[in-house]
This record gives C-alpha cells, sequence and structure tokens, in this order.
C-alpha cells in the first residue's frame, strides 16, 4: 500500500502522481469497524471491476481534536494500526489529508475541485452518514452533484448488527462503559492497545503476579477501568499469549492517581519483557476495579479473575 501525504491545495507535483484514474473511499474512518469495512470492500471491489487502484482519503488529525467538538478523547484505531488494517483489506494508496483549521473553513465545492479532483478520481465511495466542507455543509447528494460528471459517487447505506447501526461514537460509550462485547461485536474483532513494556512497582511478582507495565505507543480510546481477560503478543512475533489485564489507578495501594495504568499478567509465560512492544487483543470484560481491604484479599481476586479468565480464554478458542 502507497502512503501519500496532502496538505491543502493538493500540490501540481502530488496532482501529476495521482493522473490515473482510481476509485476512493473518503472518511474519517476511526475504528474501523464493520460500518467503515462495508464502505471500504464497496469501494475495493468497484476498483477491481474497473481496473483501476483502490484508494482511501482520510484525514490526520481527527478533525473533532483540531475542531474541538464534542467529547472526543483518544482513537479506536490510531494512524499506524489503520495503515497495517487497511493494508490487510486491500486498500492501494492511503492519501492522508493534514486536517487543520484552514483546512476546515474551506466549502464543499472547494474540497471537490481543490482536492477531489486533482486525485482523479473516478468514483467516490462515501457512507451515508457523510458529510463535508465548512461545518459540514456537504453532504453525499452534494457531492454527486459537484461531481459533475466528471466523478460518480455510490452512497453506502447504514451497516447493522443485530437491527443496530453501527457507529463509531456507540463503540466509544460502549468502550468507557465497561460494554465491551457489544464494541468488538460492532467492531467485528476485538478492540486493542499497543504499548511499550516499562518497569513498573514491581509489586505484582512479590505477591505471584508479574505484570508487564505498558506505556501506550498511541493516544487510544482507554476502556474502562476494571479486569479484562486478553491474548497478548510481541511485536514480529505471531502466537498469542492468554492472559488478564488491569486497567485501573491501583486505588488498594495508592490515593490520588488520575492516569490509568495498564498491567498484563500473562498465562506460563517468564520472559524478559522490557522494552518489547506488545499489542493486546482485549476479548471480555470481567470487573470493575475494586479497592481491597488487604493484600490479601486483592491476591485472592486476582486468582478469581485469571482463573476466570483462562475458562473465558479457553472457551473462546474451543469456537473456532
Amino acid at each position: 500500500m502507497r502512503i501519500v501525504s496532502l496538505s491543502y491545495p493538493v500540490s501540481a507535483e502530488i496532482a501529476k502522481e495521482a493522473a490515473e484514474p482510481k476509485v476512493a473511499a473518503i472518511g474519517q474512518f476511526d475504528g474501523l469497524h464493520q460500518g467503515h469495512a462495508s464502505v471500504l470492500t464497496t469501494a475495493i471491489n468497484i476498483a477491481r471491476e474497473k481496473g483501476v487502484p483502490a484508494a482511501l482519503i482520510t484525514f490526520y488529525p481527527h478533525p473533532k481534536d483540531v475542531i474541538g467538538k464534542g467529547n472526543y478523547e483518544g482513537y479506536l484505531t490510531p494512524q499506524p494500526d489503520k495503515q497495517r488494517l487497511l493494508e490487510e483489506m486491500g486498500i492501494d494508496i492511503l492519501y492522508v489529508v493534514e486536517f487543520n483549521k484552514e483546512f476546515s473553513q474551506i466549502s464543499p465545492d472547494t474540497f471537490v475541485e481543490e482536492m477531489l479532483f486533482p486525485l482523479n478520481l473516478q468514483t467516490a465511495v462515501v457512507g451515508f452518514d457523510f458529510r463535508f466542507g465548512h461545518k459540514g455543509a456537504g453532504d453525499a447528494a452534494e457531492l454527486q452533484k459537484l461531481g459533475d460528471g466528471k466523478m460518480s459517487v455510490v452512497t453506502v447505506p447504514p451497516f447493522l448488527v443485530d437491527g443496530e447501526k453501527v457507529g463509531s461514537s456507540a463503540i466509544r460509550i460502549a468502550l468507557k462503559t465497561g460494554k465491551l462485547s457489544d464494541a468488538n461485536r460492532w467492531f467485528g474483532r476485538n478492540y486493542h492497545i499497543r504499548g511499550s513494556v516499562i518497569h513498573g512497582e514491581k509489586r505484582g511478582r512479590k505477591i505471584g503476579f508479574p505484570t508487564a507495565n505498558l506505556e501506550l505507543t498511541d493516544p487510544y480510546v482507554v476502556p474502562a477501568l476494571g479486569v479484562y481477560a486478553v491474548r497478548a503478543r510481541m511485536e514480529h512475533h505471531d502466537n498469542w499469549i492468554p492472559g488478564v489485564m488491569n486497567v485501573g489507578v491501583k486505588p488498594t495501594f495508592h490515593e490520588g492517581i488520575t492516569k490509568p495504568i495498564f498491567e498484563v499478567h500473562l498465562f506460563d509465560y517468564d520472559g524478559d519483557l522490557y522494552n518489547q512492544i506488545m499489542t493486546v487483543d482485549l476479548v471480555h470484560y470481567i470487573r470493575k476495579e475494586h479497592k481491597f481491604e488487604s493484600v490479601q484479599e486483592l491476591v485472592e481476586w486476582i486468582q478469581r479473575d485469571a482463573d476466570e479468565a483462562r475458562k473465558i480464554l479457553n472457551a473462546s478458542e474451543s469456537k473456532f
């Protein structure tokens, strides 16, 4: 997959390189959930039928980060994750448009004339709720009108799972409220985070449950505080290791901590993980974080959590 960084307006050099006709999906696509996948798959299929490259035009940073609209903290799929998933899906060209204050002010017709036409799109593929231009003034119908015969537009309808529309906002709420099963169902895969293993307080080792403390590599959406059944793997390794993770502020030992700490205990593993990059798949939300009256009570609960996580992960493995 070729990655091309763009800024407004598209330069003559980029326009020259983009002379080949192509089909492109357009949107933010944070999450790359099943609704997004339906848009991207449509674009890829049309591109294959036409014998032209399949592209994606997306924006970074997220427009809500720049405009400051709504409660938008963290990414469901930070840019490195998005790039990997898009390549696996079959996208040939990824256009990453720099989203800044100047770009946020352009009109819908300027967006089409000075950003899309120079990229030589035969067909633009968008979701049913696609908006573009200053204050979201343009929609799919406007995009079709502005295409003016030079660019056709395909609008993909809502993607439903069990009768519910799949959307990034609902996934964010589900993650933050402990409804991980809903989030994973809408993703069509397990939510994951990635981080570098750093030195912690080493308290887990003293009580018989050594943990890998993660410093996240990117600003992920932080899920609900609590305990999770997880699978983890190291960068450049294919094997997944079962385990249990606590996302929390260690209320049994500390007060006043506000930044969540990610601690992963891997089952039946005794290797050196420091400074390695670990990807953690969140499979099941087990319980909320508690403050315990004693270390002994904490140890008993950790053992229960580990036993439950093993059962959950073994059951999920048996489905495949």
